[in-house]
């Protein structure tokens, strides 16, 4: 996988999606059908931090009425960590919150040369999980019920977020709020970037880690969500496609067996489909596993399973 191919992304459910440059622009994917006639309230561009200057905004897409409670899921948009913004995730969002979730779209901040380098994109995320547990009341969501759903680079980002603790803890505001997940949806997703051979990508991924990939290999493992798998680690779904050109499908099968040896309850669900799922039959197939998914995690107090699953 090279820059451009992390740089596909935006979700399959999303709004226009840039193709990977210099491809043509792909033409969006339909909406799945709506879970039922339940309308959905949006707050757009709600502020949840202030980071060297730069103010962090999320959308919120609320089931209508006053119900309290209700589980929620973050949702992070793809663009290879540098480009793209939370809009791409609206569908999926007014999805989830026909569905019965509060679903909050977040952004975080992008890498551009120097600027913003790993990991200031995962401590964003972070952040963006402990301000939703510390408004939790007044959007009605039960905070002990969170999931994470990410597109190719963000479902790097919502790996780590059902695996890792918060790493930077500095704001005392947020302090006693964790910002681990309850269940992950990672879709297209890479999951081991010292499998990575390709030079653009080893280019690029030097210049975004900050670190040599010979000299420091420590950095690269530390960004892969595949060396922080923990029995501990939220219950998986991964989906991906079996003809992904730019994350190869390799890496959803090495998290998914890693996972699976440390006894982590995960699925792995295989699309006959390329990296933004294309079909119409991929893209229905992503949004019911999705919704089922987090019905049995976040809806439900299931019993964790210890046998992992393929599909």
């Amino acid at each position: 996988m090279n820059k451009t191919s992390f740089s596909l992304l935006a979700v399959v459910l999303g709004a226009a999606l840039p193709g990977a440059l210099p491809l043509q622009a792909q033409q969006p994917p339909a909406a799945p059908a709506q879970a039922d006639s339940t309308e959905v309230t949006v707050d757009e561009n709600v502020s949840y931090a202030v980071v060297n200057g730069t103010q962090l905004r999320l959308d919120v897409y609320k089931p209508s009425g006053h119900d309290a409670n209700r589980p929620a899921v973050v949702l992070i948009h793809g663009g290879g960590w540098s480009m793209l913004d939370k809009s791409t995730m609206g569908r999926m969002g007014k999805f989830l919150a026909r569905s019965g979730f509060v679903a909050f779209s977040v952004d975080y901040r992008l890498f551009h040369d120097a600027e913003n380098r790993w990991p200031a994109q995962l401590d964003d995320v972070q952040r963006a999980v402990r301000w939703i547990r510390a408004n939790a009341a007044k959007y009605g969501v039960n905070p002990d019920r969170i999931g994470a759903f990410g597109h190719s680079a963000g479902a790097q980002l919502a790996a780590l977020l059902g695996m890792e603790e918060t790493r930077d803890n500095s704001d005392p505001v947020l302090a006693k709020y964790s910002s681990r997940v309850q269940a992950v949806v990672d879709v297209s997703g890479p999951s081991d970037f010292t499998s990575e051979h390709d030079s653009e990508s080893v280019a690029f991924l030097t210049s975004f880690l900050g670190a040599d990939r010979v000299k420091h290999p420590e950095v690269w493992r530390e960004a892969s969500p595949a060396f922080h798998v923990a029995k501990e680690n939220a219950p998986f779904l991964i989906v991906h496609g079996t003809q992904d050109p730019d994350v190869p499908i390799a890496q959803a099968e090495e998290l998914f067996e890693k996972l699976q040896s440390a006894g982590v309850s995960a699925s792995l669900v295989k699309v006959n489909d390329v990296h933004t799922f294309q079909t119409t039959e991929a893209r229905l197939q992503l949004a019911f596993e999705t919704v089922t998914f987090f019905n049995h995690y976040l809806v439900v107090t299931p019993k964790l399973s210890s046998n992992p699953t393929v599909k």
